[in-house]
């Protein structure tokens, strides 16, 4: 049973698999509606500034700053100013549709380079690993180095946009055209923009910090592998390996829940908490580090479960006779190992409750201890002790589902080929016995994580909705007014809602640097570190036939399986744009670029003015009905993801008590509340 079991866990959980799970989880936090929905309106905006600017003139460079202007290139002439602003937006969308297409080839090509990575892994010999892998993932590297550059520079042509229009408000303001509320409100706007800015300076900062903690962590994996593999008696291998798939585990969670953190890092909600004292906790990054030790934890606490038989403790077989030692012994050194590595991490509610698990854990262990095959335990405290043991599992799922809802990681992972092939040898036997139980835990968390998820993706639609109908408002005002109606006030309404709009679409791009930044970063430090490791690894006698060379293996394939698992949504993302883009975008700025060079006198400007406002209104209703599409089938793919696994896997399992069933599903519900969502996104 444990054989087959192993063996539908991993036929769901192929490399193809696990990128459609990918696409599916990071769905709410990568959607790329985002990218696409600001980009029509945007471009309408624009071509109502240059309606607008067909106005009479005025200077605005009354009370000019100290310095003169950074952005502004005539302030003597609005009109002028207003057709800078059209420029520069043109320039930038015309830059997103050339370098998302180019985006768009180069990550085609990373699904072949992680093919080969993956044949010179499983060749076995280490000479060809050493020789050929560093050019397989330099392949990699090279490729997120390029569309690192290419999304970088994309969103700079946007954030020069905006500068313009700031800097182009903060002139009228100095002009003293406002007065009363309406100076109130646009000087809100422009704080607003300001805190933006500085918050996506921060995010810069925050992405140099996570590389660093990245590298520590995957540091501290093969330290961890030494540590607790020269503390693994002779005889325990399927306990070691339990935990060595728990650290492998550990690996995939930290780099999922830095790139699904990073998606947020420019947005208002990424902002560090206060605790209950008021005092500042640690930002998503540090929590990332907690979180990514959710399954060793969980593996430490189902090893001493094992020993709970129905209502009795199997003492026989949790005493070692021929080590004279209790076998929880070494989950104890390992909690108390994962405990001191919180030390260093600052304070927050994921670091309290994983403290608090590793501390009663130990707990449990030292109250083990106590009894041998010659000090029997009495049965009120056996019965005090298996509750305990309970509780704690519980507790350890319910921080792992915690950690999945927070990391975004996929409840059901495959095993790293190296260890997956050392278990599938004949003879061999399964780490842990109460496979159907992790089974069972591990598709209630699917199932949970999914319907999140969808609910998720729902509410992103629906924010998505709402937002383009407010611009779309605000066209339809604008539109209403008759060209000699037009006054001041109305126009610096417009570039205030230009200005949003295009920091909108540049925060998707800032994500698309983010994406690449970690893609390269990854790859970095599989080629400094982790390669590294490997090469200079000793052959000293291992306790386990899996070695140190072989857990190196599995990091790295882990590292470039991950790398390739961002550049595939990217690449889904960069080919839906590009596709819309062709379609719905290029053409309508054809016409901006018309409407610009056109005098504003003659009649075919206005026929030209209308053109556009057509094409782009049927643009908007074009990407809303492909969202309502893709909506339908991210629903259809979440259904039959699940459906696949509880007919290929929950098929197999046999019948579990009731009350088992309820104490998995309250714990992975308790991971995945709303509440601890909202908190940790």
């Amino acid at each position: 049973m444990d054989l087959q079991i192993a063996k539908k866990t991993q036929s769901l959980t192929t490399a193809q698999e696990m990128r459609n799970q990918t696409k599916l989880v990071m769905q709410p936090y990568a959607n790329w509606e985002e990218y696409l929905t600001p980009a029509p309106l945007s471009v309408a905006i624009l071509g109502e500034l240059v309606f607008i600017s067909s106005k009479t003139d005025f200077s605005i460079n009354k009370n000019r700053p100290e310095g003169g202007y950074k952005f502004i290139r005539y302030p003597e002439s609005f009109r002028a100013c207003l057709m800078q602003v059209c420029n520069s937006g043109w320039w930038a969308f015309n830059e997103a549709h050339k370098n998302m297409d180019q985006i768009r080839l180069h990550t085609m090509a990373v699904p072949d380079y992680m093919k080969t990575a993956v044949k010179i892994l499983f060749q076995g010999s280490d000479e060809v690993v050493e020789a050929h892998l560093p050019d397989q993932l330099e392949n990699i590297r090279v490729v997120a180095d390029d569309c690192l550059e290419l999304a970088s520079s994309t969103e700079k042509r946007f954030t020069d946009v905006i500068n313009i229009i700031q800097e182009l408000l903060e002139a009228c303001v100095n002009a003293e055209y406002f007065y009363g509320e309406e100076l109130d409100a646009i000087k809100i706007k422009l704080d607003e923009a300001k805190l933006r800015k500085q918050s996506s300076e921060e995010a810069a900062k925050r992405s140099e910090k996570v590389i660093k903690d990245m590298e520590k962590q995957l540091n501290e994996a093969h330290e961890s592998y030494s540590k607790a593999m020269d503390s693994l008696p002779s005889g325990w291998e399927m306990i070691g390996m339990d935990l060595v798939e728990g650290m492998t585990e550990g690996v995939t969670t930290l780099i999922n829940g830095i790139t699904s953190i990073g998606s947020e890092i420019c947005s208002f909600k990424f902002l560090k908490k206060k605790s209950k004292s008021g005092e500042p906790e640690a930002d998503g990054f540090d929590e990332i580090t907690i979180y990514s030790k959710s399954a060793e934890i969980l593996k430490c606490t189902e090893k001493i479960q094992e020993f709970v038989i129905e209502n009795t403790i199997n003492w026989k077989d949790l005493y070692d006779q021929k080590h004279k030692t209790t076998k929880t012994n070494f989950q104890q050194n390992q909690f108390n190992r994962i405990r001191e590595s919180f030390k260093k991490c600052q304070n927050c509610t994921a670091k309290e409750e994983a403290q608090n698990i590793c501390t009663k854990g130990i707990e449990i262990c030292e109250e083990l201890a106590k009894y041998t095959p010659e000090h029997k335990c009495e049965e009120a405290k056996t019965n005090e002790l298996i509750k305990l043991i309970r509780n704690l599992n519980e507790s350890a799922r319910s921080f792992d589902s915690k950690s999945k809802s927070v990391t975004n990681s996929p409840a059901l992972t495959p095993k790293p080929p190296m260890m997956y092939k050392e278990e599938s040898k004949p003879g061999k036997v399964k780490a842990s016995q109460r496979a159907s139980d992790n089974a069972r835990f591990r598709i209630e968390q699917s199932r949970t994580q999914l319907d999140k998820t969808r609910e998720m993706y729902e509410k992103s639609v629906e924010n998505m909705e709402k937002n383009q109908k407010e611009l779309t408002d605000i066209l339809i005002t604008m539109r209403k007014c008759e060209i000699k109606e037009i006054d001041f006030n109305t126009t610096i309404k417009m570039l205030v809602k230009g200005m949003d709009a295009m920091g909108r679409v540049k925060e998707q791009w800032e994500k698309m640097v983010h994406f690449f930044q970690m893609v390269s970063n990854i790859v970095k430090t599989s080629l400094t570190r982790t390669l590294k490791d490997f090469v200079s690894t000793s052959e000293k006698t291992q306790k386990l036939s899996y070695n140190a060379k072989l857990f190196s293996k599995d990091l790295l394939y882990n590292q470039a399986f991950q790398a390739t698992n961002i550049a595939n949504l990217v690449n889904m993302i960069s080919t839906t744009y590009t596709e819309v883009s062709t379609k719905h975008l290029m053409d309508r700025l054809s016409t901006l670029g018309k409407l610009m060079a056109m005098d504003k006198e003659k009649p075919e400007f206005q026929f030209e003015v209308d053109q556009l406002r057509n094409s782009c209104d049927g643009a908007q209703k074009a990407i809303l009905v492909l969202v309502l599409k893709n909506k339908k089938e991210f629903e259809e793919k979440s259904l039959a993801r699940l459906e696949k696994i509880d007919k290929e896997l929950l098929a197999i399992l046999p019948a579990a008590a009731p009350e088992e069933i309820k104490s998995i599903q309250a714990a992975v519900q308790s991971g995945f509340t709303e509440e601890d969502e909202s908190a940790y996104a």
